[in-house]
């Protein structure tokens, strides 16, 4: 090794800055009347001063976005109706050319902001992008701000969009199961139109025959950090990389768009645009839902972001290994990113640094005396805001492209039982003894045609529908606050990072476990850490469990065709499947094999191909036997994670023993998912409907359109000879 070899690896080693510099350009920024542009020498960014959007993005010279597209990269609500205010908030010449950073920012001054995708906002919008030396793409961040003398106003839609280069990207990867060459803009021109705007079944191309829609490549945003599009003729990626989730809505259980192709919705125009897209939802409206209503008295800010726009490519070799190894360089960013969380370079706006944050660790310790040995599987735990009522906004009127104000009219939860609470106080700095806290979250009573099944314990809660009335926000479709979840360990321990200070409601849910756990005020004090040593959770049990079909774990993936969902048209599919509907057996029937993921109104036109029209009731009976003819009250437990329908009739032995009809409609199934917005409803009977030996439950939903169904996450009978029946 000569000298100069030597020297570099010393200064390598000692000066590992002073060799980024040597290797990588300084990061340069410039502007002229109408847009700024940052250059690293590896990517290069336009952004247009007025609307905060991206105009460019250029990576080993080659234009990554849709140039057809006159604002191929925007925020869903940009900063262009307000007064403007543009800077350059990072200046590189201040800083050895190490970051650039510029903004754009609209100010209200209580006037309507943004009218793009989403609607428009009473706050100001501050619109950030990012680059440091030896970036290899641009961050991104938004800033919302709300004082209290503008008037009360709501979040619609809430995204960051990219339109990128149709002649460049072919290939679409969101996780192992959607990792795909992707029908091309003809493919899609050309397409017929099926039963929503955003389907197409394509007449041409390697798809030919089947249906393509936009929501099939949904995804869990807790679990999917890094997705996108690349190359095969080019051998270059761009993608999306969230460092954390606690800027999203929703928590770990929250489905939303993240890339498709652009859906075009002119079926007469065979020569429309349609380029790759990627989707960054913050706020999203599908699956259930999410909220971001402030009221007129609120200081609010939010800080969403930063995320990072990540360009990469690959070295050759097969078409199929380049775009894994590009998908996996992408994913092994996003664990840099996460691991670099919180950014120390993001400076003026409310977005607290490590040293003012906190680590919160406990142990969540299961109870559960009817299954003592169960182990909690996928534990997710969390820190959110306490449930809250959404403030009432009149809604603004429709504009811009895709309008819509949002508001508290979206699909949810019903009226769920008053929450118990815990009303331990937790303060930072010390360790906490053993909890002890019984799950009643998200818990509904079904109604009754014959007095049977209703609990006056149970009072009104969520919701969104009746009489205007807004429902209560949770943590699954709260996007005004910051959630904070992490994957405990197998044991049970958590460790849940950068957490900000503020008052919270602890959370846990696992699979196998029906429910949630719920411990209100935490209090976290910044930049001190905080111990809650063993939470106790004991789950809720309304008697002895007779039986159970599935595993609670949000979503109904364990079911037939469940790990398939993400395909077009199941519904057409059911009466070939189920011809005399599900008849299943406790004790034989395997619901892996037996229980279709998803309950709909019977086709009856063999001949229907779209998916348009009606079809009949289904009825679906689960038979079992029993030893003794029980007495009592007899709870029949129903996890439902994708509504379609209005009602759900039960009957155990031909008689009725109540509808549940405060369901709430979440497009879960019209939209191609597998897990919506969450609730249980109970349906509570007298014991005595059921006889010795053998008994039958039916299930019934109503005639309708072919979507109008359920899909369930678990079902369960319990009985308590002790407790008087309801009557």
């Amino acid at each position: 090794m000569n000298f100069q070899k030597l020297a570099v690896v010393a200064l390598a080693f000692l000066f590992p800055a002073f060799v980024q510099a040597a290797v990588n350009p300084a990061v340069t920024v410039r502007e002229d009347d109408s847009s700024f542009i940052l250059d690293n020498g590896i990517v290069t960014a336009h952004i247009g001063k007025r609307s905060g959007d991206l105009i460019s993005l250029k990576y080993k010279n080659l234009e990554m976005l849709d140039g057809g597209t006159r604002s191929p990269g925007y925020w869903s609500h940009n900063a262009a109706r307000g007064k403007q205010l543009d800077r350059i908030t990072i200046d590189p010449k201040t800083n050895g050319g190490e970051r650039g950073e510029v903004s754009v920012k609209g100010i209200s001054d209580s006037k309507q902001m943004g009218g793009g995708p989403g609607g428009s906002v009473v706050a100001d919008i501050e619109i950030r992008y990012a680059l440091g030396r030896g970036d290899s793409g641009v961050y991104t961040y938004s800033i919302f701000s709300h004082p209290t003398n503008y008037p009360a106003t709501s979040i619609g839609e809430a995204r960051f969009c990219l339109k990128l280069n149709d002649g460049l990207f072919d290939w679409m990867t969101v996780d192992a199961n959607r990792n795909m060459e992707m029908i091309t803009t003809y493919d899609w021109n050309h397409g017929t139109q099926m039963n929503g705007k955003e389907m197409r079944r394509m007449n041409s191309g390697i798809y030919k025959g089947e249906v393509e829609h936009k929501y099939d490549y949904s995804a869990n945003q807790f679990d999917v950090r890094a997705w996108g599009w690349s190359s095969s003729a080019r051998h270059v990626g761009l993608w999306l990389v969230n460092p954390s989730v606690e800027y999203l809505s929703g928590g770990p259980t929250k489905f939303e768009l993240s890339s498709h192709r652009d859906a075009t919705f002119n079926t007469n125009a065979f020569n429309s645009p349609a380029p790759p897209t990627l989707l960054n939802y913050w706020r999203g409206s599908h699956y259930g839902g999410s909220i971001c209503n402030i009221a007129a008295t609120d200081a609010w800010t939010k800080v969403v972001g930063p995320f990072l726009i990540y360009c990469n490519s690959a070295n050759g070799g097969s078409a199929t290994g380049n775009h894994d190894a590009m998908w996996g360089d992408a994913l092994a960013q996003a664990d840099k990113e996460s691991a670099a969380w919180p950014f120390n370079w993001v400076r003026g706006v409310d977005y607290p640094h490590k040293s003012e944050r906190t680590t919160v660790t406990g142990k969540i310790i299961l109870d559960d005396p009817q299954s003592p040995h169960l182990k909690m599987k996928n534990l997710l735990v969390g820190l959110t805001a306490p449930d809250y009522a959404p403030a009432i906004v009149p809604r603004p009127p429709r504009a811009g492209r895709g309008g819509g104000g949002g508001g508290f009219g979206l699909a949810g939860g019903g009226d769920d039982e008053a929450a118990m609470t815990n009303q331990n106080n937790f303060t930072t700095g010390g360790t906490n003894e053993m909890l002890t806290f019984t799950n009643s979250s998200r818990r509904f009573s079904g109604s009754s045609t014959n007095g049977i099944g209703r609990s006056g314990a149970n009072r009104a809660r969520g919701g969104g529908g009746n009489g205007g009335m807004p429902r209560i926000v949770d943590w699954q479709n709260d996007a005004k606050n910051y959630e904070f979840w992490v994957r405990a360990n197998d044991d049970g321990s958590f460790e849940i990072p950068n957490v900000r200070a503020g008052n919270y409601s602890l959370h846990a849910i696992a699979d196998g476990v029906l429910g949630d756990l719920t411990v209100t005020n935490i209090v976290v004090a910044a930049g001190k850490d905080l111990s809650l040593a063993n939470v106790d959770w004991r789950p809720v049990r309304f008697g002895k469990q007779l039986w159970d079909i599935g595993i609670p774990n949000r979503t109904g993936a364990e079911f037939f065709k469940g790990d398939q969902y993400f395909h077009w048209g199941w519904y057409l599919q059911y009466p070939k499947l189920f011809p005399y509907d599900v008849k299943y057996v406790v004790g034989q029937s395997d619901f892996r094999k037996n229980w279709f993921f998803e309950q709909v109104p019977y086709n009856d036109n063999s001949n229907n191909v779209t998916g348009s029209g009606k079809g009949s009731a289904t009825t679906w009976t689960v038979t079992f036997n029993l030893t003794e003819a029980p007495h009592g009250k007899a709870t029949l437990r129903l996890a439902i994670c994708g509504v379609g329908t209005r009602s759900l009739m039960a009957d155990m032995n031909d008689k009725s023993i109540g509808n549940v009809t405060n369901l709430n409609y979440n497009a879960t199934i019209n939209r191609d998912g597998i897990g919506g917005y969450w609730a249980e409803h109970d349906l509570f009977f007298d014991a005595s409907l059921m006889k010795r030996g053998e008994n039958v439950l039916g299930l019934t939903v109503p005639g309708g359109g072919l979507m109008n169904g359920i899909i369930y996450d678990y079902l369960r009978l319990e009985l308590d000879e002790t407790a008087a029946p309801p009557k």
